[in-house]
């Protein structure tokens, strides 16, 4: 049964049973604890936790997970895959044990033609928590198992939580025999690759206290609702079901590493290392085109990395198997073919998915040859300082700086016979991450670090009633007053808190979309808002600094969104979607945007493209953007489900979660169509003008236009004209004769500049024939030296110049020019054959400092006080080498 049917298959079941299907969220989630969605659980997690109403008793789904945890042990086990997904039905305070039970084993041991998986009841072993009497009695009930095969296990295997307090139960796992060929008989307690867990059924029915780890915390009660969590390995099922020994080979990765196999001119199954690197790839390359389709771009942090590292380890993977040339293309296209099945997208978005993934290989590749210079200088460094280790440093810094995979570090160093400090790279790498994660929660938060505190203002006021579609201000109540390290009694004028109020008009930065500034007050007291987040789902929280007198909870508030900043706000989200609109249209459709960052005035937006826009292409942008304001285009929002916004083809953001209901904000009715939460103006010439100020590389495959927008726009084209006037007076033309006047003057600089060169090196070559008359012979060699009040170019050149002139004339020669603390040592064919060397001299006469080749090399740090003295030990140094 092929992966496909096995996923329409599960979904088909439940939904015939009253479960409402639930679209897979993309894999970028907006939670700031996750990158990806890693649990088919994560969406539903609000309505687990009681965060927010759930729109269905009953629900199905599923959900693309990516878990990169353990990605180093991608290729090595049977159970490891960087991307999996993962069939959920969910039960939110409606059915519980019995029925999760009871479906799990129908569906699972049902004929395949009656709509089942056809699994043999005989095979199926099950684990239950050691204190859940009640699932081991309903398994006898329902599967007519016997005892052997319900096994009873503790804490760390069969009770769930999300590690912090909240809900959590015990679980019931089914695990299926595959064979004395893959281990040894006992049961999963045994041996887990014989006996393959494949579906994990979570029964949430009580609340935990505070406490580490998955033990050791406090039961605080029965939970009010109960509520039903399965996941069942969708990849694993796949590989019981098409009778494969692990997941790398079932129909969805296998042509993936067939392909590899292919390309690498290397057998599947005849060297166990090649076959490790053969199922990274095809792991490797499957996750990477699910990430692509689902907008996530190649980049240096977060998201970025994980998809960056991910493909890089593909392309070291097939250098490794032997294979040089360049590869995504390739394999992506096999990929492509396998999920398109169940994920069309990936099938339409494939131009600007092979796009972005050969712009980062043609990137790699140039970094590993840059790379692997820094590295052999490194090794080469660490060897001649009698030392056998490369620093943690120097390892972070290739990591950091040159995008240089510590694992790749680690094996070049190794093949030169050097070790790397593992422990003081992974010091630095994780302050970087914890720097980089302090910054999001605090950021996320508020502020505010104390997110339980935020927890206990949700669960007690409910959520914030958020106004800022409607409204600019509001009457509010003050309900809690947070410090950086958690609640306080009262925020005195000077003190930057986080305030959360029962209504807001503000919009809390989200969608691309900065944040409102505004005020709150009182009959005595004033505070600045700074900056506005949603820590969680449905919680508003507002940094504030106090401008005069005091606040403090249940204080009541006059909540002002600045109506300035939100018009600009609004010009500058709704400038956005329209500039994206316009970059499709002269593009076409595979520019599609990837981030995007507005704020009053000013707007900016990512893109996959290869190679800067030109000119030209930048203007028809621009001129498309402003002919939309020009024609007034009507701005409208409407209301529909996710399918029917996907129907009329609305683009979705791919970092938002979306509800039942999605908002999709028009401009030009399908000119324009997107799912959006921002705030917008109400007809396109509200937002003025749209003026583009810059458009770069942010990466491999990644351009970035910026644009001022409203007022700010119209002041930068005129800041432009002030620009353009000036330089036409400056050089005395009309402004439209302008650009073949400077080009004019250009042309003569450069004339100047080439004659100013030829006379340069004229005076170079008279004066180098001057000092060839003053060389002397040391040893068979001659020597010459000087010093030259020039830089270091023209110690270069002179010391270069002498040394080609002398040549003919002598065995050997030697020249050194000093200028300004430089010492330049130039020598020819003839005296390295004498076995000299200017790497080395330079260093003797510097005590250590400098270096370069064998025949020119320059150094640094010379006093002037001893440029004789140096220069003088220079024939001792040639006749005796110290």
């Amino acid at each position: 049964m092929r992966t496909a049917d096995i996923r329409s298959r599960f979904l088909d079941y439940f939904a015939a049973r009253g479960h409402t299907m639930v679209p897979s969220a993309p894999l970028p989630t907006p939670d700031p604890t996750l990158l990806f969605v890693n649990a088919g659980m994560v969406p539903f997690k609000p309505y687990l936790t009681g965060e927010q109403e759930a729109p269905w008793p009953r629900a199905t789904s599923v959900q693309k997970c990516v878990r990169t945890l353990d990605i180093e042990e991608v290729g090595k086990t049977t159970r490891h895959g960087s991307f999996f997904q993962m069939n959920g039905n969910f039960s939110l305070g409606d059915y519980f044990k019995h029925e999760a039970i009871a479906y799990a084993w129908d569906l699972s041991t049902t004929a395949q033609a009656d709509g089942g998986y056809g699994l043999d009841p005989d095979r199926i072993w099950v684990t239950v928590h050691h204190s859940d009497d009640e699932s081991r009695s309903i398994w006898r009930e329902v599967a007519d198992l016997p005892d052997e095969r319900i096994v009873a296990r503790g804490d760390e295997d069969n009770f769930w939580s999300m590690g912090v307090p909240g809900p959590c139960g015990p679980c019931s796992e089914l695990y299926y025999d595959r064979g004395p060929a893959l281990g040894r008989e006992g049961g999963p307690a045994v041996d887990e690759d014989r006996y393959m867990e494949f579906w994990n059924l979570v029964f949430m029915q009580y609340e935990r206290g505070e406490g580490p780890g998955k033990s050791g915390y406090p039961i605080l009660g029965e939970l009010p609702r109960r509520n039903i969590d399965t996941g069942m390995g969708l990849e694993r099922m796949a590989t019981l079901l098409q009778g494969v020994d692990n997941l790398y080979e079932i129909d969805e990765t296998r042509p993936i590493l067939d392909r590899a196999a292919d390309l690498a001119a290397v057998r599947y199954g005849a060297d166990p290392q090649a076959d490790v690197r053969l199922r990274v790839v095809a792991d490797h390359v499957r996750t990477a085109l699910m990430l692509l389709a689902d907008g996530t771009s190649p980049g240096n942090e977060g998201r970025g990395y994980v998809l960056r590292r991910i493909l890089r380890r593909a392309v070291r993977s097939m250098r490794q198997l032997g294979h040089q040339e360049p590869v995504l293309g390739e394999l992506l296209a096999v990929a492509r073919d396998c999920m398109a099945p169940s994920y069309p997208e990936v099938a339409d978005a494939y131009a600007r998915i092979a796009d972005q993934a050969q712009g980062e290989e043609d990137a790699f590749r140039a970094t590993l040859k840059q790379g692997t210079t820094v590295l052999d200088t490194a090794v080469t460094q660490a060897k001649q300082e009698g030392g056998r280790t490369l620093p943690g440093a120097q390892a972070f810094l290739l990591h950091d700086t040159y995008g240089f995979p510590i694992d790749l570090t680690l094996e070049m160093a190794a093949e030169q016979g050097i070790e790397v400090d593992r422990d003081g790279f992974t010091a630095l790498m994780n302050d970087q991450r914890e720097r980089a994660r302090a910054d999001a929660r605090a950021r996320k938060s508020g502020g505010t670090t104390d997110t339980t505190a935020l927890r206990a203002l949700l669960d007690a006021h409910g959520p914030t009633d958020w106004q800022a579609w409607t409204a600019l201000t509001t009457e509010s109540s003050v309900l809690g007053i947070l410090g950086t390290a958690g609640p306080v009694p009262v925020a005195r004028e000077g003190e930057i808190v986080t305030i959360v109020l029962d209504r807001s008009p503000f919009y809390a930065e989200s969608g691309g979309q900065d944040s409102d500034a505004g005020r709150l007050s009182t009959a005595n007291a004033e505070a600045e808002v700074l900056d506005v987040q949603r820590p969680l789902p449905g919680l508003i929280a507002h940094q504030v600094r106090v401008t005069a007198g005091e606040l403090s909870p249940d204080d009541r508030v006059i909540a002002a969104v600045d109506p300035e900043w939100r018009l600009g706000a609004r010009q500058a989200h709704s400038g956005t979607h329209v500039l994206h609109a316009a970059l499709r249209e002269t593009l076409g459709p595979t520019a599609l945007q990837s981030g995007s960052y507005n704020r009053p005035g000013h707007l900016r937006l990512d893109f996959p493209w290869r190679g800067a826009l030109s000119p030209t292409v930048r203007s028809e942008i621009e001129e498309a953007a402003n002919r939309a304001l020009r024609k007034d285009l009507p701005v409208g929002v409407r209301w529909m489900t996710l399918p029917e916004a996907k129907e009329i083809g609305a683009l979705a953001l791919f970092d938002e979660t979306y509800g039942e209901k999605v908002r999709v904000v028009e401009i030009g009715g399908a000119w324009s169509r997107e799912l959006c939460g921002g705030t917008h103006v109400e007809h396109a010439s509200q937002i003025g003008t749209v003026a583009l100020t810059g458009e770069s590389s942010v990466g491999a495959g990644m351009r970035r236009l910026e644009a001022a927008v409203g007022i700010e726009g119209f002041n930068y084209l005129a800041r432009e004209r002030d620009l353009v006037t000036a330089l036409a007076a400056q050089v005395g033309a009309p402004r439209a004769e302008l650009p073949e006047k400077i080009a004019a003057l250009l042309d003569r600089l450069k004339t100047t500049d080439r004659e100013n060169a030829r006379l340069k090196a004229q005076a170079t070559t008279a004066r180098a024939r001057e000092l060839t008359g003053t060389a002397t012979d040391v040893n068979g060699v001659q020597v010459v030296t000087t010093t030259v009040e020039g830089d270091a170019e023209e110690a270069r050149a002179l010391a270069t110049a002498v040394r080609d002139l002398l040549p003919a004339a002598a065995p050997g020669t030697v020249a050194v020019a000093t200028a300004k603390g430089i010492a330049v040592v130039a020598l020819n064919q003839a005296a390295r054959e004498r076995g000299l060397d200017a790497s080395a001299l330079i260093k003797a006469l510097l005590d250590g400092r400098g270096g370069g080749s064998a025949e020119l090399a320059q150094g640094g740090g010379l006093p002037a006080d001893r440029v004789t003295g140096t220069l003088a030990s220079l024939p001792r140094l040639i006749t005796t080498g110290h």
